[in-house]
């Protein structure tokens, strides 16, 4: 029942912002009947019916070359959606300064024309007769009606422009049958309100899409490297600068693919890392559909191997059957596990979400009987568990999961469900670092939020 509210609460807010981006774009900016009013009703339309798609088509079992194609233009309007409608907002304040701008710029024009001459009469016109003065009057002559002569007063034009609507000149084609401009604008150009709407569309439009465009290059173009240096405590001196790469959230789907796998696994290769470290969300689909675009994790080079912890996403995706791919792979998956390293114990706890399975974290069959003299660290995908490793002697958590938001202003939605968006935090004596993730999960695109991955170089404090 909740759930079902939650859906027709969302549609009914998709529904009102799909409205709202509407009116402003298309409804403000052009004619009824017009080709281009047509053309942008129907995508008004059928743009929210490929994101519904896109979204749906993976979890109702459609055939993964559907996915891919509902996945491309219905997850990329979502973020349009949302970059168009915050431009339009911000436009909504700067709509009335130009309007204001605009008459105070016609109102000086018309006072600096000169007596007796209409502003906007081409220089060397010559000047308009008196009312009831015929063009060859001879000079001197009166020009007064004569008594019962009624004077005939020229009405103001019904279809012309109010003191609201007045013409900006120089700025549009007229009106006519073809015409894409609406009704209120004159043959010298578009009234002044149309005007400003198509300022001030165009200019949110060139924002949004901007934005978008720019967040999609950086995902496929790959993420970068930082680097960080975590000192632990009880890192011993021999362990003092190792080196681990820890990737999050790659997110292999409809949308990124193997050639995405190949730009993580040569970046985290450049980096000559110790070890590599998987903290969950490989991917959004099955082995079956994704088990090649995985492959070049088979590439990963440390000199004491590559480590894999489940993440929720692996849940929606066959989690088991991941788990022996990535084995097969040459990844060392950590369900509830631990391993010793030179110099410190390495754990890792299942995601969360394995708990709807009977497969969630165990943190005392992973951390419960180990030498708390040792430094060790822990991954675990989501952040939340990180009272769980302060509560095991944990001295250095590594997740992901948050993507740092991946689209601002998630950033802020992410820190109501997260102790920590990204970066490094200590909670008591356990030091928490959550990458942003080298992938992303439904729209290809990052804003405000870079996909990474990390090097966390260890310091021991008695180097």
């Amino acid at each position: 029942m909740v759930s079902a509210v939650v859906a027709i609460v969302v549609l009914a807010v998709l529904a009102a912002v799909h409205r709202y981006v509407w009116r402003r774009f298309v409804g403000d900016t052009t004619a009824p009947g017009s080709p281009l009013r047509r053309v942008g009703t129907v995508a008004a339309f059928v743009l929210p019916l490929l994101s519904v798609g896109a979204l749906a088509s993976g979890r109702i079992g459609a055939p993964f070359w559907l996915q891919q194609v509902l996945a491309w233009p219905g997850f990329l309007w979502l973020a349009a959606l949302l970059y168009l409608t915050l431009a339009l907002l911000v436009g909504e304040a700067v709509r009335p300064l130009l309007t204001r701008f605009l008459a105070r710029r016609a109102r000086n024009g018309a006072s600096a024309a000169p007596a007796g001459i209409p502003a906007g009469t081409p220089a060397g016109a010559p000047a308009a007769a008196p009312v009831g003065t015929s063009a060859g009057t001879p000079a001197g002559t009166s020009a007064e009606p004569s008594a019962g002569t009624a004077v005939a007063t020229a009405p103001a034009p019904s279809g012309g422009p109010s003191q609201a609507e007045e013409p900006v000149p120089g700025t549009g084609s007229g009106t006519g049958p073809g015409s894409d401009t609406p009704a209120g604008a004159t043959a010298t150009g578009p009234s002044r309100r149309l005007f400003v709407s198509r300022i001030v569309g165009g200019a949110a439009a060139v924002a949004g899409l901007s934005t978008v465009g720019g967040g999609a290059y950086g995902v496929l173009n790959g993420p970068s490297v930082k680097r960080i240096t975590v000192p632990l405590a009880k890192l011993p001196r021999a362990a003092h600068g190792f080196r681990i790469a820890v990737v999050s959230d790659i997110h292999l789907g409809p949308t990124l693919g193997r050639s995405h796998t190949r730009r993580i696994v040569d970046a985290i290769n450049s980096t000559s890392p110790d070890l590599v470290a998987v903290v969950g969300d490989l991917v959004d689909g099955t082995v079956a559909d994704l088990g090649r675009a995985a492959e070049p994790l088979a590439d990963l080079r440390a000199r004491h191997g590559s480590f894999f912890v489940t993440g929720n996403h692996e849940y929606y995706s066959g989690a088991a059957q991941w788990i022996d791919h990535v084995r097969e792979l040459g990844l060392h998956p950590l369900e509830n596990a631990r391993v010793e390293i030179a110099g410190f114990d390495l754990a890792g706890v299942n995601d969360v979400a394995g708990e709807t399975e009977g497969q969630g974290p165990d943190f005392q069959r992973a951390l419960g009987d180990r030498d708390r003299t040792r430094a060790s660290v822990l991954l675990a995908h989501q952040p939340v568990v990180i009272h769980d490793a302060v509560e095991h002697g944990v001295d250095l958590q590594l997740s992901g999961h948050t993507h740092g938001g991946q689209l601002w202003p998630g950033n802020y939605l992410a820190e109501l469900a997260n102790p920590t968006v990204a970066g490094l935090e200590r909670y008591g004596d356990t030091q928490l670092f959550v990458s942003r993730g080298a992938g992303a999960w439904g729209p290809p695109v990052r804003v405000g939020a870079e996909s990474d991955i990390t090097v966390v170089q260890l310091a021991s404090r008695q180097a």
